[in-house]
């Protein structure tokens, strides 16, 4: 079985960054305000990143380190930029 990490992109601009193991299913309800939240707020939205994992762990795992990024990052990632994630993970680090 497969897990999927996705981000979408809402009509004010901004991401939501979620997990499922039914890609396809979860993006239609959130795409028909069948969810209720963030993205039903954001509408129309649009898929821009997904990336499929070996388990459900594994999903989570990556959807709360990408949920930690800031919009900067996040692009990157969905640019497959990792070049650029790099940089930002290093200049954040830098901060700290």
């Amino acid at each position: 079985m497969s897990f999927w990490l996705y981000i979408l992109k809402g009509s004010d601009g901004s991401y939501y960054t979620g997990h499922t193991d039914n890609l396809e299913k979860r993006i239609a309800e959130h795409k028909h305000n069948i969810i209720p939240g963030y993205t039903s707020k954001r509408l129309p939205v649009e898929l821009v990143f997904v990336e499929e994992l070996n388990s459900r762990e594994e999903a989570i795992a990556r959807e709360r380190q990408a949920k930690g990024w800031g919009r900067k990052k996040k692009e990157a990632l969905i640019r497959r930029d990792w070049n650029e994630i790099s940089k930002l993970a290093r200049s954040r680090s830098e901060k700290a």
